[in-house]
């Protein structure tokens, strides 16, 4: 069995994807969950396979307790016990005012960036903690820059989210941190992904680059770096941290 073993959410596009493919380049047996994809899941799994390394797809939704537990009973009994989980799971809706929004939006917004980043966060916690008679382990939450600069206009429940993971990182890194575990989080400014297109604006990121000092839009692998730094030992000493990827904004 691998001795690194990490269940990335959301991984079968963007972020996620990045993420599953470092992660096995670095040694990791990675676990990818994927909500409704199943075609882009298998792609994400099969590079990974066919370079070397080895990976698992795991339909599960975030946001339902068994589906969570599901997911990590699989990835353990897969891939070996769970070392690392990056929550990186997360969806936005049409760009929009807040005066504009329908309370469904906020359950279904919530549900996924808030839900289902604790439920994970929880799983992973029973099954690393050494408290519970886990090894320790890792755990990087994906938050957003949105959490700072709030979106107005666009998608401030979004941001509203990704405010509540800033703060799940904080009180969680502290609340496990004598029980071995790190936790810590990314703050992606605009990246190249696909979700820009789920709020109706695909090319957001070439229309928002101007505003970023580094005048362009990130790309997925910058942020999956970061990401893998946090998992790694070379962090050691870090948790409760927040890495900003945002090319300056």
């Amino acid at each position: 069995m691998s001795e690194n073993v990490v269940i990335i959410t959301g991984a079968s596009r963007g972020i996620g994807a990045a993420t599953a493919r470092l992660a096995a380049q670095r040694g990791y047996a990675v676990c990818v969950n994927y909500a409704t994809n199943r075609d882009a899941a298998d792609r994400v799994v099969a590079d990974i396979t066919k370079a070397g390394g080895r990976a698992l797809a795991t339909q599960a939704n975030v946001a339902n307790e068994a589906d969570v537990i599901r997911l990590f009973d699989a990835a353990a009994q897969a891939l070996g016990p769970v070392t690392a989980l990056v929550n990186n799971a997360g969806i936005l809706e049409q760009q929009m005012r807040l005066d504009e929004m329908e309370a469904g939006r906020f359950e279904r917004v919530f549900a996924i960036n808030i839900t289902g980043a604790f439920l994970c966060a929880r799983e992973a916690v029973r099954r690393m903690s050494t408290k519970h008679g886990g090894h320790g382990g890792t755990i990087v939450n994906v938050g957003s820059m949105a959490s700072k600069l709030g979106s107005p206009g666009e998608y401030i429940d979004y941001a509203a989210s990704k405010g509540a993971i800033d703060s799940l990182t904080i009180g969680l890194a502290k609340e496990v941190a004598e029980e071995g575990i790190r936790v810590n989080a990314v703050r992606p400014g605009v990246i190249r992904t696909e979700i820009h297109a789920s709020g109706g604006e695909a090319g957001r990121v070439d229309r928002v680059a101007k505003s970023v000092p580094m005048k362009r839009g990130g790309e997925p692998e910058e942020v999956a770096h970061a990401i893998l730094w946090l998992l790694s030992s070379e962090s050691s000493y870090s948790t409760g941290t927040f890495i900003d990827v945002s090319g300056g904004r």
